[in-house]
């Protein structure tokens, strides 16, 4: 028998519990967070390592110990070194793509399976590698397995997740992330200390540790009662899955909203195609706009580059890594404050009061870089450990909103028959504006300096204005129900409000 707690949504639709099922299968699948975390923890740090600069990018090793006319903010530009940084992202864009077939097809669960697997081949190519091509060519295969575990993962929370519970839940991906960082970071400081310089092979295979996890979890997972009615025509497994999930008999309700997505998802062949429709006008600007948004806060840069921006501002290579724990640690407490309150306090005051937090810590942050750090030679320690703090509470804000937000969102607004294209569009154009973060951000810190923060201040500006206009509140709308928070917004219902009429004028 299920227990848990029993809940009822505010729109009365469907009843359900928060069973200790559900919670353990989102806690699997949630590790798909740990390795995309992992990898951003970990890039940064063994970048920031001398012994593995010295091996694959000896020009920056040569820059940083030897050349001390080069400015500060430049001793990192080097097209080889984002290369190894970014060859991942374009990867996980293509795959994405297939992703959507594979996850439409098959189901959550089997995209978990592959994305897990791809990035353990990735982590053991890695840790192995004895030249630069090695190494990129383990990058692109762990891109791979991101691609297919970003596109699936947040969907299969989104679906598993009683309606009320759901922003919790989801969230816990994005806790994940930080939580693979904030390992991938405590890693990257204990084998620095490694003497002889090999320190690095073992950061990059550890990968394997959360891949294992996700990978042999994915076997057990239980499939999503969305799959199970799209792939189907089982409807009574579909329902015992339905009530295992909810923790109730009662689910006839969400059985036939799902039934009746199902029906229309299988109507269209060509879901690509048919998300430019303007009904869906909606869901296709927020599938671009929400991660690209997330990508111009900057966030990613400082995540795989934190120590190197740090060791920019002369901190030692030792100082740094720990400057980037303590970083990840303030993050992550932030996204668990983010997990109890987002059902509550709803997605849209998270957005607003994340943006403004964020706004003012980079204008604070530029202003004492450009302050104190010149071209050459450091920065005070007091002046560092000050801009340490102000970037904390800039990740703080950033891990209770633009971070969990930007992937539950996504994931929760499509209806089902675009549900697998529309994430897969989320998940391309974060993998594409996160690699062209990483493509660029060495040589735009060696051009804009200080200025940078300034940048990504500007784009948390709009980015904050764009929420307040034009996103509706998605809490607690049961998911095959999401369509009418757009028919009630005051710009969208012009749009798809339109389309609706449109269609009852020609029923017959």
């Amino acid at each position: 028998m299920a227990v848990g707690l029993a809940i009822t949504s505010e729109e009365g639709q469907y009843n359900a519990k928060m069973t200790p099922f559900v919670v353990l299968s989102c806690m699997i699948a949630a590790t798909g967070g740990i390795i995309f975390g992992y990898d951003l923890g970990i890039s940064g740090g063994v970048t920031s390592m001398e012994p593995f600069l010295k091996k694959f990018f000896p020009e920056v090793y040569t820059k940083l110990n030897e050349h001390t006319k080069i400015s500060n903010y430049c001793k990192f530009d080097s097209q080889l070194l984002t290369t190894f940084t970014s060859s991942l992202y374009i990867a996980g864009l293509v795959a994405s793509f297939f992703a959507s077939s594979v996850t439409k097809a098959f189901g959550r669960k089997t995209s978990i399976l592959v994305g897990g697997v791809a990035f353990l081949a990735g982590s053991a190519l890695g840790g192995a590698a004895f030249n630069v091509y090695m190494i990129i060519f383990g990058r692109i295969l762990l891109g791979f397995g991101l691609g297919f575990a970003n596109q699936s993962v947040p969907l299969y929370l989104s679906e598993m997740a009683p309606p009320d519970y759901r922003g919790a839940i989801n969230i816990g991906f994005d806790l994940c992330v930080g939580l693979g960082i904030l390992f991938a970071n405590l890693i990257n400081f204990g084998t620095e200390k490694i003497k002889g310089g090999w320190g690095w092979r073992i950061s990059l295979a550890m990968a394997a540790a959360p891949a294992s996890i996700l990978t042999l979890g994915a076997v057990f997972l239980p499939e999503t009662p969305n799959s199970l009615i799209q792939n189907s025509k089982d409807h009574e497994k579909a329902k015992l899955m339905l009530q295992r999930v909810r923790g109730t008999n009662d689910v006839q309700a969400e059985l036939d909203d799902l039934i009746k997505a199902s029906s229309i998802s299988k109507a269209i062949k060509h879901p690509f195609k048919n998300i430019l429709q303007r009904k869906y006008r909606p869901q296709l600007v927020m599938a671009i706009a929400i991660p690209f948004f997330q990508q111009v806060t900057g966030i990613n840069v400082i995540s795989f580059y934190a120590p190197v921006l740090f060791r920019t501002m002369g901190l030692a290579e030792s100082a740094s890594l720990f400057s980037a724990i303590v970083i990840r640690a303030v993050a992550t407490v932030s996204t668990i404050t983010s997990m109890l309150i987002v059902d509550k306090l709803g997605r849209r005051a998270l957005f607003m009061i994340g943006g403004v937090q964020m706004f003012l810590s980079q204008i604070i942050i530029g202003g004492l870089m450009a302050a104190q750090l010149g071209d050459h030679g450091g920065i005070s320690k007091g002046f560092a450990t000050l801009i340490i703090i102000f970037i904390c509470i800039y990740v703080s804000g950033f891990a209770w909103s633009w971070g969990p937000l930007a992937w539950l969102v996504p994931s929760e607004i499509f209806p089902l028959e675009i549900r697998s294209a529309g994430q897969s569009i989320t998940v391309a154009v974060s993998f594409l504006f996160i690699f062209i973060s990483a493509q660029t951000f060495l040589t735009m810190l060696c051009h804009f300096k200080s200025g940078i923060f300034f940048f990504f201040g500007v784009w948390v500006m709009v980015m904050t204005a764009f929420v307040y206009l034009l996103l509706p509140e998605t809490k607690n709308m049961p998911i095959e129900q999401m369509s009418k928070v757009w028919r009630e917004h005051w710009f969208w219902r012009r749009i798809v409000g339109e389309v609706n009429e449109d269609r009852n004028k020609d029923a017959p």
